[in-house]
């Protein structure tokens, strides 16, 4: 098991993304630490994680709130003697947030708060885990977005994943010969909810799946596959960089969507 003794603090754990990394590093023979704002999903999680006979502990609390993230990294360690992993994984994305004329101030401030800042907070209350350790992984949930522009725009999501990029550059340098890697992933369509939800409509989805080149959504477990490589040891070289995970999306220029 590759992530055996590694103890694994996971936000948004309760769905998604989150769910699949936390269930596959519990099966990785990790400690998971399941963070979240929502108590049941959470709980499911971990409940899934025991019941394959790995350990889960939940933590609940606003990740945009200084104090709720520093008491949830407390608690999460003293679950488990400390921490040595931190999956950055939370997010939102709004239906209002659109174009830069259209966007609401409102709607960005919470996209940033939620996607960016949340991230910064965990960084700051995690780090010192870290570095107690003697070391650990940050992976930090950015998107394709980070990479590059798009025609359908989300314009707060867009800033958000960019700034995630940025701050996971200059922490894996900050923190490098600390021996705490900094790593950013940047999937491309995923099928969480939120986004089948968002790609409900038949025609929203074709439109989009001409630029896809697979012509599929990723599944959870694909990029949590990913993830638990870059929390391992065998990424231990591995710091500062951006993993596309995105079924060749940022690699294509035009798409043969006559192709099936």
């Amino acid at each position: 098991m590759r992530l055996a003794g590694k103890r694994a603090f996971i936000t948004g754990a309760g769905s998604g993304i989150g769910r699949a990394t936390a269930e596959k590093f519990g099966v990785e023979g990790a400690s998971v630490i399941c963070a979240d704002l929502r108590a049941a999903p959470a709980e499911a999680t971990a409940a899934a994680i025991r019941a394959a006979g790995g350990q889960a502990a939940v933590v609940i609390g606003d990740l945009t709130i200084e104090a709720d993230c520093t008491a949830m990294f407390r608690q999460g360690a003293e679950n488990f003697g400390g921490i040595d992993v931190i999956f950055n994984n939370a997010g939102i994305c709004s239906g209002d947030d659109t174009g830069p004329v259209e966007t609401p101030l409102a709607v960005w401030n919470e996209t940033i708060a939620a996607n960016l800042t949340s991230v910064f907070l965990c960084c700051k209350a995690g780090i010192p885990y870290l570095e107690a350790a003697g070391g650990g992984v940050i992976i930090n949930n950015a998107s394709i977005v980070a990479l590059v522009g798009s025609a359908f725009p989300q314009i707060a999501y867009t800033a958000a994943k960019g700034g995630v990029l940025s701050m996971t550059r200059e922490i894996a340098v900050m923190y490098a010969r600390k021996k705490i890697r900094a790593v950013a992933i940047c999937p491309g369509p995923t099928a969480t909810p939120l986004v089948q939800a968002f790609l409900a409509d038949e025609e929203a989805w074709l439109l989009r799946r001409k630029y896809l080149p697979m012509g599929r959504l990723a599944q959870p477990a694909e990029i949590a596959n990913v993830v638990a490589f870059l929390a391992s040891d065998e990424a231990s070289f591995i710091t500062g960089a951006a993993y596309p995970v995105d079924g060749g999306l940022t690699s294509a220029y035009v798409i043969d969507d006559s192709i099936v």
